[in-house]
């Protein structure tokens, strides 16, 4: 196998399970409790590949802490490391449990990055400015309030309460990251569970200062979201935005991928439902 075909290693994505022990939502064809055996069979084939980690890019649960506990357990059986990111429906529990469903997912902060094999993965938060996720009375929740008006009123498409924003911390932190592992000769890969690219209703409330910042990066390759159940995909700059497809949606077809690491392009292999691509960089 010549250096071009033989990647320098994999990882594998899941998006939007969902998970409740709740009936189906039929008008939204969304089947929260058969995600269940959905993700237990994706982490089948998983298990069968070579594989640096898996990621689930956020909305785990659809609702009820308790749902962490009876969703959880199905990743014990993936002999890969395991690795979460935070989705809106992951903070529809009680506010009690809001400041514990970072740790509950084994996440070392809400937002975080590492590097492996001269990449830097650079894991985001987009609930940080929500009207959700910030626990009652805390200024990102305040702030967020005021940024969803601005936006309602302007008319704009990704007006909604299940979308959010990051911080300007946190946004500042992505800009460093993304010089930090320029400095280092690192590609970047940005995973967050909500859209920016193309534009959509999901769409992060700031997506076009990120947007901006990604593609003025040429060591940012891609994007990895989930969030928009249909799924998407869009370039700006050099960076492709892959938008991953909803496993809660349909009663049985399955929705998952493996993306194969080149050294001049991305191999997204789709399975069931979710679309095969080859971002080139």
């Amino acid at each position: 196998m010549s250096p071009s075909n033989s990647p320098l290693y994999r990882f594998g994505i899941i998006a939007d399970p969902q998970y409740a022990a709740i009936p189906p939502h039929a008008a939204m064809d969304r089947y929260y409790a058969n995600s269940l055996a959905k993700v237990a069979e994706a982490i089948e084939v998983f298990n069968s590949e070579e594989l640096s980690f898996v990621m689930t890019l956020g909305d785990i649960i659809d609702r009820s802490f308790k749902s962490f506990d009876d969703f959880l357990p199905v990743y014990r059986k993936l002999r890969h490391e395991a690795l979460f990111l935070l989705g809106n429906h992951d903070f529809s529990v009680s506010a009690g449990h809001l400041s514990e469903v970072t740790a509950r997912l084994g996440m070392p902060s809400p937002y975080y990055s590492f590097s492996r094999h001269g990449w830097r993965f650079v894991v985001l938060d987009g609930n940080e400015i929500s009207t959700f996720a910030p626990l009652e009375g805390h200024p990102h929740r305040v702030l967020a309030a005021q940024m969803l008006a601005e936006l309602q009123a302007r008319g704009a498409p990704n007006a909604h309460r299940w979308n959010g924003a990051l911080s300007d911390q946190q946004f500042a932190w992505l800009g460093d990251e993304i010089s930090s592992a320029a400095a280092a000769g690192e590609k970047v890969i940005v995973l967050n569970h909500y859209p920016v690219h193309p534009p959509s209703a999901h769409d992060m409330w700031d997506r076009d200062r990120i947007v901006a910042l990604l593609a003025s990066h040429d060591n940012v390759v891609a994007y990895l979201n989930g969030h928009n159940h249909v799924g998407n995909y869009g370039k700006a700059g050099a960076c492709h935005f892959v938008n991953f497809k909803g496993v809660v949606d349909t009663e049985s077809e399955n929705t998952f991928a493996i993306v194969e690491l080149h050294p001049d392009r991305l191999e997204i292999r789709g399975f069931g439902r979710e679309e095969s691509r080859t971002p080139v960089y």
